[in-house]
């Protein structure tokens, strides 16, 4: 059995806050073969994104190992972070904020590559060239400047920034959540080409299930901190089984007007993440919750390759 490109296990992020510890990452274990995707979706504010940052170190986690191809990079520092950072890359989700304003598409391009120090100039020069061509940048954009772009192309900036050094994996920090629609679907089949290309390996974080739908093998949801639910993209979709899920699911919009999707209005509190208590933390704003959603939950392989996170699972599914 092949070793993954990524292994994440109990992974947590807490943040110091005023008033307490701040839950963003909360015990998160998953892996992901290499050129798979994984999705990871949830409302805003549950973590997804820390969890990408975290796993990649620009943010330090709290406790839980991190693998990067069978090696533990939890602990890494100094130069052996550096060498282990070339492997893992990031798309941000704003293009514009995202570059440099007083760097032209070549200098954003090249730096990565200077900063590495395994190139000579004139194969950075090629490499720049070439990486341009690779994500549909023409040349005579080379020396224009982030705000003489549109979203489209700042974001094949940024792509094209991400594969400089060949990564092994890259985390797609909602890639396309700030262009237009059409544009949407030129990314989206730009890092699926790059992905069957390049054997990319990526986590792709969206609030979009339609997005992730077209581009994940497997999808983790996540609510404040925790995966609720983690299977194949098809079975997510065809068989839901987390109630926090099937209300994502049911948000979709709907273009039958005959078959509408029927809405699962959720109602209560949202738990707040700063100390949180033991526990499901979907609870307050779930109609099947019992006295037993107050215990500790464990995460249950329900069927092959679905995993859920609910104790009352078998009652309600």
């Amino acid at each position: 059995m092949s070793v993954p490109v990524i292994e994440v296990q109990n992974l947590k992020k807490y943040f110091t806050t005023p008033r307490g510890l701040l839950h963003a990452v909360d015990d998160v274990t998953f892996t992901i073969e290499e050129g798979k995707t994984l999705g990871v979706v949830g409302e805003s504010g549950c973590g997804k994104s820390t969890l990408g940052r975290t796993i990649i170190h620009l943010h330090e986690r709290t406790e839980g190992k991190i693998f990067l191809d069978g090696e533990d990079i939890s602990d890494l520092k100094g130069r052996e972070l550096k060498k282990a950072r070339e492997k893992m890359q990031i798309i941000f989700q704003d293009p514009y904020s995202s570059l440099d304003p007083r760097k032209t598409v070549d200098s954003t391009i090249r730096e990565p590559l200077i900063v590495s120090k395994r190139y000579s100039k004139a194969e950075i020069n090629e490499r720049v060239e070439a990486l341009m061509d690779l994500v549909g940048i023409d040349a005579r954009l080379q020396m224009a400047y982030p705000h003489e772009l549109d979203g489209g192309r700042r974001q094949r900036v940024g792509i094209a920034r991400a594969l400089a050094l060949d990564p092994r994996f890259v985390v797609c920090d909602e890639p396309v959540s700030a262009l237009d629609v059409s544009i949407q679907a030129h990314v989206l089949n730009l890092l699926k080409k790059l992905q069957q290309d390049h054997k990319l390996t990526y986590m792709f974080v969206t609030h979009d299930m339609s997005v992730v739908r077209h581009i994940s093998d497997d999808i983790c949801v996540m609510y404040l901190g925790q995966v609720v639910e983690k299977c194949p993209s098809k079975e997510l979709f065809v068989n839901p089984l987390h109630p926090y899920t099937k209300a994502l699911l049911s948000a979709i919009p709907s273009v039958d007007i005959d078959h509408p999707n029927k809405r699962e209005i959720l109602h209560g509190e949202i738990t707040s993440p700063i100390n949180p208590k033991p526990g499901c933390r979907f609870a307050a704003r779930c109609k099947y919750a019992t006295e037993a959603c107050a215990q500790p939950q464990v995460q249950e392989e329900v069927s092959p390759g679905h995993f859920v996170t609910c104790c009352r699972i078998h009652e309600i599914g």
